[in-house]
């Protein structure tokens, strides 16, 4: 029977499952071995084993051996107001997640981000992107929680300048940290560097700018929230007369380094803009379906070229609940009404989960795949569970039946973090224990303004002679 000791004997490890995904789909017949963080050979069985005379094969029956999911955007730093924003309008960052995020000392955001890697470890992600903390002592916190949790991390340096009315030393610190922070993590196997600005609207042009540029030259990412919410539409075209795909055109700030953050609300020239300007797309659909105005044509998207892949923002960290949501999302909103039965196939939502999705992140030449020297970030999934007896189409099995309890093993960098949903080198429960505490004492001291109470006591008000 298959241990984890087996998994973390240090050496290099010869697996032989039974089924493994590539990019054009699953295959069966292969073998993979693991050296030094990465995948040294991925090919025939026999011939791996005739390369590697030295190693105990792993026969890895009923398995798939499938690429680490990757979320493109995510807040590492809100898991401990989760269910706060179920039930409530757009624009919540306003009224709940910056006052909450904004009481989070260094501490706090630590065990914030670190319960948020263990949820994503758990619902079978390796890499999340993160957009960055409002914590202003946070920044270094999420980088050591990702590190210790041991999950792949593009973090986000939050460089608004809007407000700062002309001070153009704040500015330059900005600047200058931004640089700063981008070459300190240049090698950093794990954390990778990257620049935000929260909306379009929080920061001058020059910032917008100045920001994409840095991260262009840098080979990172820039990364803002886009075109996601009405009001934000109509404010930017109040303020500006441009929406804010638009402002970032204008000003310069769109271009192949930018990973944009829902972009539900786009015109046919905005779409235009975004396919010519190189620049990707996190598409969230259960953000969409929770708290959004639209839902984004992630079809059209692959029709034109736009680089993308799924996002959770924060909602619920289960890979394989978010590769359903965004079929189910395209097909309820785009597919039914054109009579397409395909909507994607399944694949599609599989390699916007996964390799495409490292591309999106800017990860494309260092994860995604199983492929020799590549990043072994993947998962060992057991599919000897009556969900998938009998199988007769695994890509589309994956998109509709596969859920978190089955992922037996979950690998980043070649280590094994997580064995049957819990690491096996620091005690997440004891994390849990602590998060408990001091979430109560933050969420309960932010100024954190709701539009509906709990369920329970909403409940309660819609009752016949009861208060609205």
């Amino acid at each position: 029977m298959l241990s984890p000791e087996v998994l973390q004997s240090g050496r290099p490890l010869l697996l032989a499952p039974e089924w493994v995904m590539l990019p054009e789909g699953p295959r069966q017949g292969l073998g993979v071995v693991v050296h030094d963080g990465r995948f040294a050979q991925v090919g025939a069985l026999a011939d791996v084993r005739a390369a590697h005379p030295g190693l105990a094969t792993i026969e890895l029956p009923q398995r798939l051996l499938m690429p680490g999911l990757i979320d493109t955007h995510t807040h590492l730093t809100q898991s401990f107001g989760k269910a706060l924003a179920f039930g409530e309008p757009s624009e919540i960052f306003r009224r709940i997640w910056v006052p909450m995020e904004a009481t989070l000392d260094a501490d706090a955001a630590y065990l914030s981000a670190k319960l948020s890697a263990l949820e994503s470890l758990r619902g079978g992600f390796t890499t999340v992107v993160d957009a960055g903390t409002r914590s202003e002592a946070g920044l270094d916190a999420v980088a050591s929680a990702a590190r210790d949790a041991g999950i792949r991390c593009v973090l986000g340096m939050i460089c608004n300048d809007a407000g700062l009315d002309g001070d153009e030393a704040a500015v330059r610190r900005i600047l200058d940290a931004a640089a700063t922070f981008l070459a300190r993590l240049e090698h950093d196997p794990l954390v990778h560097p990257s620049l935000a600005i929260s909306i379009p609207e929080a920061a001058t042009d020059r910032m917008l700018r100045a920001a994409a540029a840095l991260t262009l030259e840098s080979g990172r990412r820039f990364q803002t929230h886009v075109n996601e919410h009405l009001a934000a539409v109509e404010r930017s075209l109040v303020a500006r007369g441009l929406r804010p795909l638009e402002v970032l055109h204008a000003c310069g700030a769109l271009n192949a380094s930018a990973l944009l953050a829902h972009a539900t609300l786009l015109t046919p020239r905005e779409l235009g803009l975004l396919r010519d300007s190189g620049a990707a797309v996190a598409y969230n659909p259960v953000a969409s379906q929770w708290k959004g105005n639209a839902v984004l044509d992630a079809g059209l998207l692959e029709m034109l070229g736009v680089p993308f892949g799924l996002g959770t923002d924060g909602t619920r960290a289960d890979g394989f609940r978010l590769m359903d949501a965004a079929e189910a999302t395209q097909r309820l909103t785009q597919g039914l009404a054109k009579g397409d039965s395909s909507c994607g196939g399944g694949w599609l939502w599989l390699d916007h989960a996964t390799h495409r999705a490292a591309e999106a992140a800017g990860l494309g030449t260092l994860t995604g795949r199983i492929a020799e020297g590549l990043a072994a970030d993947f998962l060992l999934l057991d599919l000897d569970v009556p969900e998938f007896v009998p199988s007769w189409d695994l890509s589309w099995e994956l998109v509709r039946f596969a859920n978190r309890d089955q992922i037996e093993a979950v690998f980043v960098h070649g280590a094994l973090r997580l064995w049957k949903g819990w690491p096996v080198d620091w005690d997440a429960r004891a994390l849990m224990r602590e998060v408990a505490t001091i979430a109560r004492r933050d969420v309960s001291r932010a100024p954190i303004q709701r539009v509906h109470p709990v369920a329970d006591l909403h409940r309660a008000r819609q009752q016949p002679g009861k208060p609205a």
